[in-house]
């Protein structure tokens, strides 16, 4: 039996029924449908505003349904970090996917020229002419697949570190008859996360002062990029502001986690975007007057930031403290007066990326009301 089929012989029967989130068995991922709608509806219109193309990051929410939705409310197509999330996407027809991370190995290539062969529009980023001539050699001219030179923002972790590296690979993806030009990339994920909007806007400005001269490069040597793509759910106001990227990769503003909820997304503070994803919990003990243990632990929770915050369910200015793989303590002063064994606890997301691969399915929610069961249809596609 598959993992959403499990989920669905658990809860298929709750779907439509008026307060059914409350009989859900936990820990279990609920995603508020109503509050991810209106966040991509308004991404899609500054998009569109700003008239530049949204290609999305499905590293983020892993999910063709979620996908569909960006799609049809005026998406290009989706990023994917890894192969495996694309081949997850494209069985679920989505088109013009754009991997963000290099494929360098034999049989990641493979798959890769497979996977172009029947995912119209798919494209891939290259830093390295070792690269570059291995796609090259595994690519075919009746069906080429479309290659980004990825620039390096700084971190070193993937990318070209100079204007003269740049215009090297693409001119060698240029001369190559399977690919085809498409462009730069930048992802400036260190910015991302800067919680200032002025020192992050600082520092955006720097980096793309130095995107402009790489583009400068390329056009002088007869390579200008067809399209510039990066900017993330952090920057894409300023980016908008500064108008040097034609596509944007932003990701967990569907969501918003913990750590873009203490962004500063605007320069009055006032977020465009609102939380959908959520953890819900249920009381397992409550013997000590100052906190109560939940079933949500380490398992139930991405750990490379906070804890996540105590959203609904318990007295305001509660807080969370893991207590193992399996639990979790919300503690509060008299706590275990005011709640009983079973009530339920709703815990924000503190990195919702890392989070969501964690379960098998989304809990779709209107209101109270579970509507519906999603698969996250690349969990665990991590190659």
């Amino acid at each position: 039996m598959s993992a959403l089929s499990d989920d669905r012989r658990l809860h298929g029967h709750l779907i439509g029924q008026q307060g059914s989130r409350r009989a859900l068995n936990t820990p279990v991922l609920v995603l508020d449908l109503d509050a991810l709608e209106r966040n991509i509806a308004a991404m899609a219109q500054l998009a569109a505003k700003a008239g530049v193309r949204l290609r999305p990051h499905a590293k983020t929410h892993k999910s063709v349904d979620v996908a569909r939705r960006q799609v049809a409310a005026g998406a290009f197509g989706l990023c994917c970090a890894k192969l495996g999330e694309a081949e997850a996407l494209a069985a679920g027809d989505i088109a013009n996917l754009h991997i963000t991370s290099p494929v360098v190995s034999a049989p990641a290539i493979a798959r890769l020229m497979a996977l172009n062969a029947r995912s119209p529009g798919l494209s891939v980023v290259a830093d390295h002419p070792g690269n570059v001539a291995a796609l090259a050699a595994a690519a075919s001219p009746d069906c080429p697949l479309g290659v980004f030179v990825d620039i390096d923002p700084g971190i070193r972790r993937t990318g070209v570190a100079s204007d003269a590296a740049a215009v090297d690979l693409a001119r060698q993806i240029d001369a190559a008859p399977g690919l085809t030009y498409k462009g730069v990339q930048k992802y400036c994920g260190r910015e991302q996360h800067i919680e200032s909007y002025a020192e992050r806007k600082a520092a955006i400005v720097a980096q793309t002062e130095a995107l402009a001269a790489t583009l400068a490069a390329l056009t002088a040597a007869g390579l200008p990029p067809p399209v510039v793509t990066g900017s993330g759910t952090g920057t894409h106001r300023i980016d908008q502001e500064l108008g040097v990227f034609t596509e944007w990769q932003v990701g967990s503003y569907v969501f918003m986690d913990d750590q873009y909820s203490a962004c500063a997304l605007t320069e009055d503070g006032v977020s465009p975007y609102e939380r959908s994803l959520f953890v819900d919990a249920r009381v397992v003990s409550a013997n000590s007057p100052m906190l109560v243990t939940v079933d949500a632990g380490f398992k139930a929770f991405s750990t490379d930031a906070a804890p996540p915050q105590v959203v609904a369910g318990a007295p305001e200015g509660a807080r969370f403290a893991f207590m193992g793989d399996e639990h979790g303590a919300v503690i509060a002063p008299g706590i275990s007066e005011g709640l009983s064994l079973a009530d339920l606890v709703t815990l924000a997301v503190p990195h919702c990326d890392p989070t969501v691969n964690l379960y098998d399915s989304y809990h779709v929610v209107r209101a109270d009301t579970l509507a519906d069961i999603w698969p996250v249809s690349a969990r665990g596609r991590s190659r």
